[in-house]
């Protein structure tokens, strides 16, 4: 109780509100809240954002992932996956070796075999770029690595799905941020949008909501962005966000920013003296969300506990 109070004296002190829905952690609470639902639309897409994955060998995580993705796709009947970074544990760390680096993304590639008939369009975490390569010029240095390791066609893309629109950013840039290249793709890529077409805007990172103002690691560029989805309001329904493994859904100006949590809960292990279960970051459980997505341009998001 003293959790959630102290979350809506925050929301009420910066002027947004928000609203969070753990499935099997706190019945009763329904992501709904945070949309209007009129009759008659059509459900065109189901789409689980799983983020934070931070894959390891340790933890018994291989099995417990795999068996996370299994639920995901036998409870859900989804249509593709969105992952949203830190994908295995961590390449970015000063002492990280080349072969840590590939036993990692190698588990990633076992352990995502399970959703192999299911396309995954991904972003880039901090965590997921080796940073620590002996030259520059080396194969396995800076994103590009990462790029081909997740199968993506850039560090920020976008692509279509029914009516709606994709867009996949790029964060891991000065002070966590776009780069003036990318911020120009991202103007560009909204401008040239048929008026209304439905969006979601996918970056590691959260852009606006409540978590960040309790742990850090937002957008430092969030009013910027903010000001550009202000100006495309009649495109930008939602956006997705991990790297804080907390769950938050905050509204403003009619965009919904949900920080979805870790899939990898408190980094696979127990937790430590501020998790109020086992494996809970703080208050936050591992788990997953699914959005359920509409032709009239309205989404669900709703956010999912695991127990593996």
């Amino acid at each position: 109780m003293m959790a959630e109070i102290t979350r809506r004296s925050l929301i009420k002190a910066i002027g947004i509100s928000a609203g969070t829905a753990f499935s099997g952690a706190l019945p009763g609470l329904a992501s709904e809240t945070l949309t209007d639902k009129p009759k008659g639309k059509k459900l065109v897409l189901t789409v689980p954002h799983i983020t934070d994955v931070h894959i390891r060998a340790g933890e018994n995580a291989p099995l417990r992932f795999k068996a996370c993705l299994n639920q995901i796709i036998s409870k859900h009947k989804v249509d593709f996956f969105l992952n949203g970074g830190d994908s295995i544990n961590d390449a970015s760390y000063d002492n990280v070796v080349r072969n840590q680096v590939t036993e990692q993304w190698d588990i990633w590639d076992e352990c995502t075999k399970v959703i192999d008939k299911y396309k995954i369009y991904s972003c880039i975490g901090n965590h997921d770029i080796w940073w620590k390569a002996p030259a520059t010029d080396d194969e396995m240095y800076g994103k590009n690595y990462v790029v081909k390791r997740l199968k993506i066609p850039n560090r920020y893309y976008s692509f279509s799905k029914k009516n709606w629109h994709f867009i996949i950013l790029d964060g891991n840039n000065s002070k966590i941020s776009l780069d003036d290249e990318q911020y120009n793709w991202l103007e560009q890529e909204l401008k040239n949008l048929p008026a209304g077409t439905p969006t979601l805007i996918m970056s590691h990172y959260p852009i606006l909501g409540t978590t960040h103002v309790l742990v850090g690691g937002g957008h430092s560029d969030c009013k910027k962005l903010k000001n550009l989805f202000y100006k495309h309001r009649d495109k930008v329904k939602i956006c997705l966000s991990g790297h804080n493994h907390l769950s938050d859904q905050t509204v403003y100006n009619g965009v919904q920013y949900c920080c979805n949590g870790a899939m990898s809960g408190f980094w696979w292990g127990k937790g430590d003296a501020e998790s109020v279960g086992p494996g809970y970051y703080q208050e936050t459980p591992p788990g997953y969300a699914i959005l359920k997505m509409y032709d009239d341009g309205t989404v669900e998001n709703e956010y999912f506990s695991n127990t593996f």
